[in-house]
Parts: C-alpha cells; structure tokens; sequence
C-alpha cells in the first residue's frame, strides 16, 4: 500500500489529495471509530462543519474543524451525499463550507468515503436502520432446513437480540416490502425480503392495525421464525377482500382445511358447486358475506340491500349448491366449502 501511495502522490496535487482521503478513511475504519469521532475528524479534515444524519433515528451530528460541536442552526449544505446501505437510503452526509467551495472532486471524494464510513459503523453497532434485507439471509432465519447454529446467525446478522421472539409476517402488497414493515414495527428491527411471489417480514412486535389497506398479510404465533414463517404462509391463504390480514392463532380448527390435499378438496361436492358459482362476483359476495354475518338481516346491512333482496339471492345460491342455507348445518357446509376453494387458489 505505501509502494503504491508513493507512486500516485507523484502525480498532481488533486490525485495526491484523493490518496490522502482514502488513506485518512481507511485509517478511521481500521480504529473502528464510532459517529461523532467520524463527524469531528472530517470536519478536521475538510476545514469546514460535517454533518451526518441517520434517516430512521432522526440523529444529526455536526462538527466545526476545532473539534467541538457546531452551533444550530445549520447553513445549507454546500456538498451532500447519501449514506446507502442494503441498497436502502439510510442517511445523509454533508459539507457547510462557508466561502467559495474547495476542490469539487475532493470535497465529493470526502463525502463518499465518509458515507461509507458511516454505513459500515450502522451496520457494525447496528441493528442497521435498514428494513430491507438480503434475501438468503432471511430465508436462512425462516427455513425449517437450517440448523439452530445458523438460525441464530442469521438472526444476529439481521439485528435481532438473541433473547426475544422474531414474528414473521408473509405479504402480497402492491406497495414496497420496506415502507409496510415500517408501519407494521416502526420502533422496533424490522427486516423484509421477497421470496418468491411471497413478501417475508420479520420483527420483534407487529401491530396490525398499521397495515394499509390493499395488502394482505398472514401473520405468524409462534415464537420459533421457521414455526412461524408456516403459520404465517397459511394464515395468507386463508386471507380475502373482505379479511386481508389473518392471525394465524385467530384460525384455530380452521388451520386444518390448509392440510387436506387439493385434489381432494377440489372433488369435493360443496367445492365444486362453489366453483360453479365463483364467475358471479354478486353471487361470492353474499355468500360470503352471509356466512360470515351469520343471519339474513345482519348480512342485508353489510351488502347494504334491503333483507328480501338477500333472501332471494341465497335461495338462488342454494339451490345452485345443492344447500339449504336457512339451516345451521347448510351455513356451516357453506362456509367450509367456500374457505377450501379459496385454499385452492391461495
């Protein structure tokens, strides 16, 4: 490294002040500095105030080339750069040099190499304030194939203290992974990666009642994630316009309809009348509503139809499926055999 530092520092004084940068950050890395020292030593080292700033914890650190803290307020930034990591936007770095600018490369080499500073110092002494997260490293963590050893690694690796439950939440949304685990655990680690056609989550504590509308989510009980990663998987199956998210633990007896084979769901006689009837949308809707209501008057309101408009559409509907469905073991038929064709397409 010297042998080479000594040949590029022949060159002129703009390729001999790049080399100095990348030495000075290589340097702090090596002594495994934290924030403010990274902050204070740039600042020395630009003649100038350096800020940072980390996006999810709201922290600003600035400091004057004297080595203490800067005064507030801060002037605009005359040079910025984002802090990047996981391919997420974590934070910014800046610049406040008062007078006419210094040597433009420099001051973006600076920043660059102090961004990449910061990353690794999150990361280090993180949990990182990224969601998004690698996808195998995540896979590893859920995979009911992995040993306990790697398990816990891979948990550590995605910033999850070793002495609390990891929730797993798998979602199909047309919003980004990294804006609804956000809402779902905002104080709390939260990391997402998609699998397949599946969104996974995973974090400490979820609240369900931060989930946006349009996404639907099966949220995982147990405290084991490769347990819950399955739960949660199920629970997404069981999910409809009507119920987007579903608690895995709120299925009880039901869980086991997502056992029974699909050929033999799909033979079955209740099935596949509801198959029959699944091109009228009208049709699923008050049959779905009705089962879910559980009386004519109440599922009239939610349809916000008048009762005898209801009652004739059921008639309809069971003659259609062969049910009666003013009897309690007909609504019961009804809405078992409409959950498993929903399975089978989940």
């Amino acid at each position: 490294m010297e042998a080479l530092a000594a040949r590029l520092s022949q060159l002129d004084a703009q390729g001999e002040g790049a080399i100095r940068v990348v030495m000075f950050y290589d340097t702090l890395m090596r002594r495994r500095v934290d924030l403010p020292a990274l902050a204070r030593a740039s600042a020395g080292l630009a003649e100038c105030v350096t800020g940072i700033r980390l996006h999810g914890t709201g922290q600003v650190i600035r400091f004057s080339p004297d080595g203490t803290a800067a005064a507030a307020p801060a002037p605009p930034a005359s040079t910025t750069a984002p802090i990047t990591l996981d391919e997420e936007e974590i934070g910014t770095v800046w610049l406040e040099r008062p007078g006419p600018p210094g040597a433009p490369n420099l001051d973006e080499l600076l920043l660059e190499r102090l961004a990449l500073a910061v990353a690794a110092v999150v990361e280090r002494y993180g949990p990182a304030r990224t969601t998004m997260a690698d996808p195998a490293l995540v896979e590893l963590a859920i995979s009911a194939d992995s040993d306990e050893a790697a398990r816990a690694r891979a948990l550590r690796l995605l910033g999850f203290a070793a002495d609390l439950p990891v929730q797993v939440v798998a979602v199909r949304s047309p919003l980004p992974l990294d804006r609804i685990g956000g809402l779902l655990c905002p104080a709390r680690p939260v990391k997402a990666a998609p699998l397949a056609d599946v969104g996974v989550i995973l974090a400490t504590t979820v609240d369900r009642t931060r989930i946006p509308a349009g996404v639907r989510a099966g949220l995982g009980a147990a405290a084991r994630p490769d347990r819950s990663w399955r739960e949660a998987r199920t629970a997404l199956r069981f999910t409809s316009p009507r119920e987007p998210v579903i608690r895995y633990a709120d299925l009880g007896a039901l869980a086991l309809l997502a056992e029974i084979p699909r050929d033999t769901a799909r033979d079955n006689a209740d099935v596949a009348a509801i198959a029959r009837i699944a091109g009228r949308p009208a049709d699923l809707e008050t049959l779905d509503t009705y089962c879910a209501a559980g009386s004519l008057r109440r599922a009239a309101d939610l349809l916000h139809l008048h009762h005898s408009s209801v009652a004739r559409r059921l008639e309809q509907i069971g003659k259609i499926l062969g049910i009666d469905l003013t009897e309690p073991t007909g609504l019961t038929r009804a809405g078992l055999a409409l959950t498993a064709w929903r399975l089978l397409d989940g």
